[in-house]
C-alpha cells in the first residue's frame, strides 16, 4: 500500500532573518488562552484584573525558564558539551515540572505581597494551567517528540486517529504512540472535570480543584510516562514518574488536610475579595479559639 508520508515543517512562519517555530507558537498560544480565562474567572471572585496580567507577567518567564531549567539539569552531560544549545527552546526541551514549580513559588511570592488569599487564586488558576499544557503537547507533535516506542502503522489506524496524526507519527522510517496526544486529551478531559466540580457549590473546599488537579495529571503523567521513549533519567529511574507520585500525594494530602482542620466547611466561591478577607480572619479566630480549649 503506497502511503503518502506528511513532512511536518516546524517553522510556522519567517519574518525576515527571523523564524518563528510552530512549538513557541502553539505555547504561547496555550499561555495567553489560560491567562484570558483566568482573568475572567478571578473577577468573579473579587481578584482584580489587573493583579491577574502583572502576575502573569512574572509566572510565565519565569514559568519557562523553570520548565528549561529543570530540563537542562537532568541532560546536564549534552548541554556542558553543546552549551549554545541550552538557548535553543524553540527545538524543545521544556519539562512541565520544573514550570510547575517555578510558577507555584512565583504565585506564592505575588499572592503574599498583594494580600490575596493562596488557595483561592491557585485554585481559579489550575484548570486553566490545565488547558495550556494539553494545547502545548501540540507543539511536541510538531517537533515529532515526546512519542512512545515503535507501533505498527495498522495499530495507529485502530485508534481512529486522523490521517495527518497518523502520518505525524513517522518519524525516521516507524510508527509511534502518540503519547503526545494521550496526554493532550487526558489533560482536556481533567479541564472539563476541574471546571464541573469547582461550579458544584458546597462540594469542594478551597484549594480542592488544586489538589484534584495535581492528582488528576499526576496520574496520568504516571501512566503516560511509561509509554515515552525521551524520558529524563536519574540513573534508570524515570524521573516524571517519580514526581508524579509525589504531586499525587501532595494533592490526596491538601484533601485530607482541608476536611480536617479547614474553618468549617465554607462555600467553595463567594463573590467579592471582602468575604475573602473577613474568610482569613474568621479562620484565624477559629484557629485560636480552638488552641486555647
Amino acid at each position: 500500500m503506497n502511503v503518502h508520508l506528511m513532512t511536518i515543517n516546524p517553522i510556522a512562519f519567517e519574518i525576515g532573518p527571523l523564524s518563528v517555530a510552530w512549538y513557541g507558537l502553539i505555547i504561547v498560544v496555550g499561555m495567553i488562552l489560560a491567562i484570558y480565562l483566568s482573568i475572567k474567572e478571578a473577577k468573579k471572585r473579587g481578584i482584580s484584573e489587573d493583579f491577574v496580567v502583572d502576575t502573569a507577567f512574572w509566572v510565565v518567564p519565569l514559568g519557562i525558564l523553570g520548565a528549561r531549567l529543570y530540563y537542562v539539569l537532568f541532560e546536564l552531560d549534552y548541554y556542558l558539551a553543546n552549551p549554545l544549545k541550552i538557548f535553543a527552546i524553540w527545538e524543545g526541551g521544556l519539562a512541565i515540572y520544573g514550570g510547575i514549580i517555578a510558577g507555584v513559588l512565583t504565585i506564592y511570592w505575588r499572592a503574599k505581597k498583594d494580600n490575596i488569599p493562596m488557595l483561592l487564586f491557585i485554585d481559579i488558576l489550575a484548570p486553566y494551567t490545565l488547558l495550556g499544557q494539553s494545547i502545548g503537547r501540540w507543539g511536541n507533535f510538531i517537533n515529532q517528540e515526546a512519542h512512545g516506542g515503535e507501533v505498527s502503522r495498522q495499530f495507529l489506524v485502530n485508534l481512529m486517529l486522523p490521517e495527518f496524526i497518523i502520518e505525524g507519527m513517522h518519524i525516521n522510517g516507524a510508527y509511534y504512540h502518540p503519547t503526545f496526544l494521550y496526554e493532550s486529551l487526558w489533560s482536556l478531559l481533567g479541564v472539563a472535570l476541574l471546571l464541573v466540580l469547582r461550579n458544584q457549590k458546597q462540594l469542594l473546599l478551597r484549594g480542592e480543584t488544586t489538589a484534584s488537579y495535581l492528582i488528576w495529571y499526576g496520574f496520568g503523567r504516571l501512566l503516560i510516562e511509561g509509554l515515552r521513549t525521551d524520558s529524563l533519567y536519574l540513573g534508570s529511574f524515570r524521573i516524571s514518574q517519580g514526581v508524579s507520585a509525589v504531586i499525587i500525594l501532595i494533592g490526596i494530602g491538601i484533601i485530607l488536610y482541608q476536611r480536617r482542620y479547614a474553618y468549617p466547611k465554607p462555600e467553595y466561591y463567594t463573590d467579592g475579595m471582602q468575604y475573602e478577607l473577613e474568610f482569613e480572619r474568621k479562620k484565624e479566630a477559629y484557629k485560636l479559639a480552638t488552641q486555647r480549649k
